[in-house]
């Protein structure tokens, strides 16, 4: 008898047998809206997109940098900060009277929490599937308001704010760059004391008489007599009538201040 002759092979039938199919997503054309999967179809072309505005925004990033200011100076009483454009509406919510000062928590806590809390209960007040908005008036409603609202208040605060004011009050100076002029100030002197006791002085120009939210001392080309007018009548936004003294104490602080000339 040969080796293998008459033997037969059985197949068990408890083993099934798998065709490969191609790795192709279900036809979904029956199903209105679901035309596509969304792995990798759908997903592939959000992160397409995704990536194109990433781009640009990192281009914009680099054509137009953020500005710089000055540095933060704790003892300039008269810098008005300012929000970002998505805030504003906020900003000048706090600017009424009913928000702001004695009533701050309601601008600040009662009124957002309100706005946001009707916005949260949007999904409890409107359980119809429909999806049209004029089929969903409190949801549409809602919406219209706070967009209404939002755009109303930054509006109001763009018209009324200085932008000019706020351009100068964050210029980089040659103060914050270390470039003062070589002006020797004695600060034992009676003119220094004359200045340092009027709290507009210092509180304006700084103790090193570099200036903070007023012009900077140092290296002025005035005369005695032009700083007694600019003292006295004010100039620019310097106000008239700030100084608290006696004719003869001006006329030192004067003397004082126009002797604050650059070395050479």
């Amino acid at each position: 008898m040969h080796r293998g002759k008459g033997m037969k092979f059985v197949g068990d039938s408890r083993v099934t047998t798998h065709n490969r199919m191609p790795n192709k997503p279900k036809d979904y054309s029956e199903y209105p809206g679901k035309t596509e999967a969304f792995w990798p179809d759908f997903l592939l072309k959000e992160w397409m997109v995704g990536a194109v505005f990433l781009i640009g925004y990192l281009l914009l990033t680099v054509a137009h940098p953020s500005p710089l200011e000055g540095p933060a100076d704790p003892t300039n009483a008269s810098y008005i900060p300012l929000p970002d454009w998505y805030f504003l509406f906020m900003y000048q919510l706090l600017k009424y009277s009913f928000a702001s000062g004695p009533y701050n928590v309601i601008g600040a806590v009662v009124i957002p929490g309100l706005a946001f809390g009707a916005l949260a209960l949007v999904p409890f007040l409107d359980t119809t599937p429909e999806r049209r908005p004029s089929k969903r008036p409190l949801p549409t409603a809602f919406m219209l308001l706070a967009v209404a609202s939002m755009i109303y208040l930054t509006w109001e605060s763009v018209a009324n704010h200085d932008w000019e004011a706020a351009k100068a009050q964050g210029v980089i100076t040659d103060k914050h760059l270390g470039l003062l002029p070589e002006v020797e100030v004695d600060t034992e002197s009676e003119g220094y004391l004359v200045y340092e006791a009027n709290a507009s002085c210092i509180g304006c120009h700084g103790g090193d008489l570099a200036g903070v939210s007023g012009p900077m001392l140092l290296g002025n080309e005035l005369t005695a007599d032009e700083v007694q007018d600019v003292i006295v009548n004010g100039r620019g936004g310097m106000p008239a009538g700030t100084f608290e003294g006696t004719e003869e104490e001006l006329k030192t602080l004067a003397e004082f201040i126009a002797n604050l000339k650059e070395e050479k």
